[in-house]
């Protein structure tokens, strides 16, 4: 019969004692062994004499929220545990249903099962959605057990409960954590893999299963592990074991089905990671062990790319090369035809000086000179590298202006020259040949660089500017160097012409070529005769002419 909150206290501690005398003389089969433990704990050796109220004292201050209800649930008993827990005072639970401490949230497939359960006799132990009295959500991890009399007849239930919220959102919290890092690794780039101390696979990411599948079945850990091994002298799981890690160590590995080596750069890193048996719960055992982290991140694409650039760069050389070679040639080949007529002309001179010479003698030697020098003349002419044709384009003279500058930056740098770069805003646009332009710019700036060198001043400035003008463009390009001498201020345009102190390895000062591309654009080169300290070289490029 259902105790109500009116009922004496003592009538309470009757069915407590009764109900808990009850269940431990005969728990039911299938009765958690922890909580017959633990009740006959508090309440001494059941064999024993024991006094009742030391047994109603032991549950009383159990830590676990104990309840007794009757055969419907109906709550007869609830300890202090349950009213701290539940928020519910105890006069406030007694002879109310024990549902009322749900929030709905349960399935009713649950409660289906525990009454099944209990009807059979048996206890029960699960998790339910509970409600504090203050409307709190919280889960109870619950065990129930029938208690019955000596006739056999179900006459309570027991149930202990306990909040296991805080340790559902840490285990939800670690699988939300898990799913991030693995979402992570599968998303890198590079090929990650973690290894035990004997070399076993932990953990790997989707980089990892490709190659697996290009590799057609072989491990690709051993197939890396192999390659670190023969090419680097390296063994990834020994070296990260003793806690010597590596980086960026260039491998390359070959992929059945041909297709040529596939390159990666290796990197492995120690990881130290707790024993996590109950034996070092305080930190006292030396069971540690160290993982290895591997990581190989590919760079065939990349490596291809450089021995292709390596290639290209061999080839341009060795055409270069090729073309020294053939102009060296025909120089050489120039340099003796034109010895004959040089010889020839020394005998004729002699010849003169000795009195020994007639005109028909000195005219068959002239002759000869002559077909000498036109043969040196033809050789040396074809010997000339045939000028590359270039499409036609739209161009933009403050670009190419930029990218020769960017092009002469590291001379710029190294010969300490400040560049006051002036553009204008909106330049006209008109078809011209690029690589022109550009060889004209370089040659016009080369020379400046040169100019400010040979003044050794500590300041050196280099003035660039551009503006559009009726029918083209005008380029200023002005250095504060030692400036041209007016007697030298058209020589310099001669071919051949070189104004420098330090002549070697120039041919000309390169203003002949320029003024070649700048009267092909049907423009002009000239030198400002109004600078009187360094020099101002004044371009004009007529952007009416169409060069096809």
């Amino acid at each position: 019969m259902p105790v109500s909150p009116q009922q004496a206290p003592e009538a309470t501690e009757e069915a407590v004692i009764n109900a808990l005398g009850a269940f431990l003389a005969a728990p039911p089969e299938g009765t958690p062994p922890e909580v017959v433990e633990a009740l006959t704990l508090m309440g001494g050796n059941p064999k024993d004499p024991l006094p009742p109220r030391l047994f109603f004292e032991a549950v009383e201050q159990s830590p676990l929220a104990i309840s007794i209800t009757d055969a419907r649930a109906t709550i007869l008993y609830a300890n202090r545990a349950f009213e701290l827990l539940t928020g519910y005072a105890r006069a406030e639970v007694l002879g109310r249903n024990e549902s009322i401490l749900s929030n709905k949230a349960t399935p009713t497939s649950v409660y289906r099962h525990l009454w099944r359960t209990l009807q059979q006799r048996q206890p029960w132990t699960g998790t339910l959605v509970n409600r504090t009295r203050a409307g709190t959500d919280y889960l109870a991890e619950l065990t129930i057990a029938p208690v019955l009399d000596r006739d056999g007849v179900l006459r309570y239930f027991l149930g202990m409960h306990r909040d296991v919220t805080k340790v559902h959102e840490l285990e939800v919290a670690v699988r939300q954590q898990k799913a991030r890092v693995e979402t992570v690794l599968d998303a890198a780039p590079a090929l990650i893999v973690l290894l035990d101390h004997e070399g076993r696979i932990i953990l790997d990411n989707q980089e990892y299963k490709k190659l697996l599948g290009d590799l057609r079945g072989r491990e690709p850990l051993e197939v890396l592990r192999a390659a670190l091994r023969e090419q680097v002298g390296v063994d990834v799981v020994e070296a990260g074991v003793a806690g010597q890690g590596f980086k960026n160590l260039e491998v390359g590995i070959e992929i059945p089905g041909g297709g040529g080596a596939r390159w990666f750069v290796c990197s492995a890193t120690p990881v130290d990671e707790s024993d996590v048996s109950a034996r070092n719960y305080f930190g006292r055992a030396a069971g540690d062990e160290r993982r290895v982290l591997l990581l190989a991140n590919e760079v065939t694409s990349r490596r291809r790319e450089i021995e292709r650039s390596h290639l290209e760069h061999l080839r341009a050389r060795l055409a270069e090369q090729q073309r020294m070679h053939g102009m060296r040639e025909a120089l050489a080949a120039a340099i003796y035809q034109i010895q004959v007529p040089l010889n020839v002309i020394n005998a004729a001179a002699s010849m003169l000086r000795g009195g020994a010479g007639n005109v028909d003698t000195l005219t068959g030697m002239l002759d000869q000179i002559s077909r000498s020098g036109q043969r040196a003349l033809e050789t040396l002419t074809s010997a000339l590298p045939e000028e590359p044709r270039e499409p036609g384009a739209l161009v933009n003279v403050n670009e190419l202006l930029r990218q020769v500058l960017e092009l002469e930056t590291d001379r710029l740098l190294a010969n300490g020259v400040v560049v006051d770069w002036r553009p204008a805003a909106v330049l006209p646009e008109f078809t011209s040949h690029k690589d022109q332009l550009r060889a004209l710019f370089k040659h016009l700036i080369d020379n400046a660089i040169h100019a400010l060198r040979e003044s050794g001043r500590a300041h050196r400035e280099l003035r660039l500017s551009t503006r559009g003008v009726d029918a083209g463009v005008e380029v200023e390009i002005e250095d504060n160097g030692p400036g041209i001498v007016p007697e030298d201020r058209y020589r310099v345009f001669e071919p051949f012409f070189i104004g420098w102190r330090q002549r070697r390895g120039h041919a000309g000062m390169g203003l002949a070529l320029a003024q070649e591309i700048a009267s092909a654009h049907s423009g002009s080169i000239e030198v400002d005769t109004t600078v009187v300290s360094g020099c101002r070289v004044r371009l004009m490029l007529n952007t009416l002419s169409q060069e096809g």
